[in-house]
C-alpha cells in the first residue's frame, strides 16, 4: 500500500529518525540579572559553532555533575565570578533539535554572585534588558526563554 499524506519524504525522515535517534545534549545555562533587571548575554566567539550569536552563559554537563555544579564551573571559568548553588533558582528548560543533536537545557535564575563578569575565553558579553534581547540574534534554542522572562521579570 502507498504512503498517503502531505510529504512521503517527510514521513521517511521520521522513520529514519526513530530508527537511529540523535544524541541528547545536556546543557545548562543562567540568566544572570542585575539590580537594574538586566540580563548578562554572552556572544559566542569566532570558530565556535553558532559563532556570533548572542546566549545565555552556561555550558555542557559532564557526566559526573549537576546542572547546579556545571553552571557553578562553567561560569567560574567563562567569566570569572564565582555563584553557589543555592544561588541558582531553576526557571524553566529549552528542548530543541538541532541537525545532529537534540538539546536539553535547564535555564536557572541568578541575582547574587560574587566578582564582575569578564569574558575568559575571547566572548563579549553585554547586558541587556528582556525587551530588548528580541533584537538579538541568539541560537534557535534560546530565543523561546526570552518570551519567558520578559514575562517574569
Amino acid at each position: 500500500m502507498p504512503i498517503t499524506g502531505p510529504d512521503p519524504g517527510c514521513l521517511n525522515a521520521e522513520v529514519r529518525r526513530a530508527e537511529c535517534p540523535l544524541p541528547i545534549l545536556l546543557v545548562t545555562a543562567v540568566a544572570m540579572v542585575d539590580p537594574d533587571g538586566r540580563v548578562l548575554m554572552a556572544q559566542r566567539p569566532p570558530g565556535s559553532r553558532m559563532a556570533g550569536l548572542w546566549e545565555f552563559p552556561g555550558g555542557k554537563v559532564e557526566p559526573d555533575e549537576t546542572p547546579e555544579s556545571a553552571l557553578v564551573r562553567e561560569l567560574h571559568e567563562e567569566l570569572a565570578v564565582d555563584i553557589t548553588e543555592s544561588c541558582l533558582a531553576p526557571f524553566t528548560f529549552a528542548s530543541h533539535t538541532y541537525d545532529d543533536f537534540h538539546l536539553l537545557m535547564p535555564l536557572f535564575l541568578c541575582r547574587v554572585w560574587k566578582g564582575t563578569p569578564v569574558g575568559q575565553e575571547g566572548q563579549a558579553l553585554k547586558w541587556v534588558r528582556p525587551l530588548a534581547m528580541t533584537k538579538l540574534p541568539m541560537p534557535p534554542a534560546d530565543v523561546p526563554l526570552v518570551a519567558m522572562l520578559r514575562d517574569f521579570l
